[in-house]
């Protein structure tokens, strides 16, 4: 059937997004690309919705209910799919900055024991006397 072929084709579309990198400009693009087109399918299946009867039998599904329900699926999986890589991409991220923090302060304690020792040292030498006679 027609609609298996584009369910098919769909899913392999979406993995191929995932693997795909998605901080580039094409990605960014793709996405808002197709928010429009299924904006613009959600408001034509409202206004008429004889339509999506007749795409849905064109396609080989019965009812305009399951080709909606089909579209669902596949944008859930979209949905899924960018918040999985979106929640990766934040956890390396934070990681990246914990990791960077502790070496600051680790930096940072160690210059304040560095100082502290060096004060230490200061305070602890003994100035000679001055060697002029105060009679003059």
């Amino acid at each position: 059937m027609l609609i298996q072929i584009i369910l098919i084709g769909a899913i392999v579309v979406i993995g191929f997004l995932v693997i795909r990198n998605p901080g580039s400009d094409s990605h960014l693009a793709i996405r808002r690309l197709l928010l429009f087109a299924f904006v613009v399918a959600a408001v034509l299946s409202v206004l008429f919705p004889q339509w999506l009867s007749w795409v849905a039998s064109l396609i080989g599904v019965g009812r305009g209910t399951d080709l909606v329900l089909y579209a669902l699926v596949v944008v859930v999986l979209v949905v899924i799919t960018t918040q999985y890589r979106t929640n990766v991409e934040q956890n390396r991220r934070i990681t990246q900055l914990a990791r960077h923090v502790a070496l600051l302060e680790a930096r940072e304690s160690e210059r304040a024991s560095a100082q502290e020792g060096a004060a230490t040292d200061a305070s602890d030498t003994v100035v000679p006397p001055d060697r002029t006679d105060a009679r003059g």
